[in-house]
């Protein structure tokens, strides 16, 4: 359809449309992972970023330059790690502070995960941006386990500091460097330590070591929580996909309501393709990047016809995809229809 009809049809959105079609997105979520795309009983990995969205123009409501100094809006996001499918999405104008409304978000995200029978351990990874007492104690009240990296206040800055050369452990992080982790008690959770090192012919004249830590309650060796904090940068390949996919790399409309909705409709894009993965393609194991999904399945010259009261799909010929198609078609029109 013309852009005019899409723009006229995101402008009928009021905030209670806005919230209907987020209710909507979490049943859709509910009903794929009953169908076999959900984590069931197994452990749940959830990580929390916020993203900006670039407009162009200034008559778009709740635009503003935040601290990448682009004009734009601030949403939070919610993705499965294992999958990159956005679990939660809220859009915030664009001078809205990286942890404005992460309480109320983590609650609403959490229910969700709830109602879609996610009853496995849950954690939650987050960037230091996130970092609150209030909000830990907030998931410390769910029994959710949480990994989230601290700035580097003076109190933090002692905490390191009391750590002993003994205690520092060397880890495979950089080629050309030295990089090792430690831990140490900060408040009543574990602060993992990482410092780095370089040790190429670029380093500093005085060689100095580079801080990186976080608060977690998880058990598990100092080396493996340090090396899963790491693959929060997963979030970064679903933002991707947001962007160079599924509508996200600019906000169309001037108003807010309807730039939350197209917010909610490229998740829902993002989500129908991440379904499409693994549960008609089987994908398990790895991450298939949205864009060859779009690519090899739908994005195809093809043509339905219609014969004899009967549908038929005409396909290329010596399609190398073809059987993929054909085979992930066949997958769906299997799943059990939701009651």
């Amino acid at each position: 359809m013309a852009a005019s009809t899409v723009g006229t049809w995101l402008r009928s959105f009021t905030f209670g449309h806005v919230r209907q079609l987020d209710r909507v997105l979490g049943e859709l979520l509910r009903r794929a992972w009953v169908a076999g795309a959900g984590p069931s009983d197994g452990p749940l990995t959830v990580d929390v970023d916020s993203t900006i969205c670039e407009v162009h123009g200034h008559h778009k409501q709740g635009a503003c330059y935040g601290y990448t100094r682009r004009l734009g809006l601030h949403p939070l996001l919610a993705f499965r790690a294992d999958s990159g499918e956005v679990l939660h999405a809220r859009l915030r104008k664009g001078s809205a502070n990286t942890a404005r409304g992460i309480v109320r978000f983590v609650d609403e995200l959490i229910a969700r995960l709830h109602r879609a029978h996610a009853s496995g351990e849950l954690t939650m990874r987050m960037d230091s941006g996130f970092w609150s007492a209030k909000l830990i104690a907030r998931l410390r009240a769910h029994r959710v386990r949480y990994s989230i990296t601290v700035r580097q206040t003076k109190t933090v800055r002692a905490a390191i500091a009391a750590i002993t050369e003994a205690d520092w452990v060397d880890i495979g992080y950089t080629g050309d460097g030295l990089a090792q982790v430690a831990e140490t008690p900060y408040r009543g959770d574990r602060l993992i330590v990482r410092r780095v090192r370089n040790l190429g012919d670029q380093q500093q004249l005085f060689a100095t070591w580079r801080y990186h830590a976080f608060v977690t309650d998880r058990p598990g060796t100092t080396i493996w929580l340090d090396a899963d904090h790491r693959r929060h940068a997963v979030c970064e390949l679903a933002i991707r996909d947001l962007k160079a996919g599924a509508g996200l790399a600019h906000l169309p409309s001037g108003t807010f309501t309807a730039n939350a909705a197209w917010l909610l409709a490229a998740t829902l894009a993002h989500n129908l393709l991440r379904w499409t993965d693994r549960l008609g393609l089987g994908t398990r194991g790895q991450l298939t990047v949205a864009k060859t999904i779009r690519r090899t399945l739908l994005t195809l010259p093809g043509r339905l016809t219609r014969s004899a009261r009967r549908w038929t799909l005409h396909l290329p010929a010596r399609w190398p995809w073809a059987h993929s198609f054909t085979m992930a078609l066949a997958r769906l029109r299997c799943l059990p229809h939701p009651t």
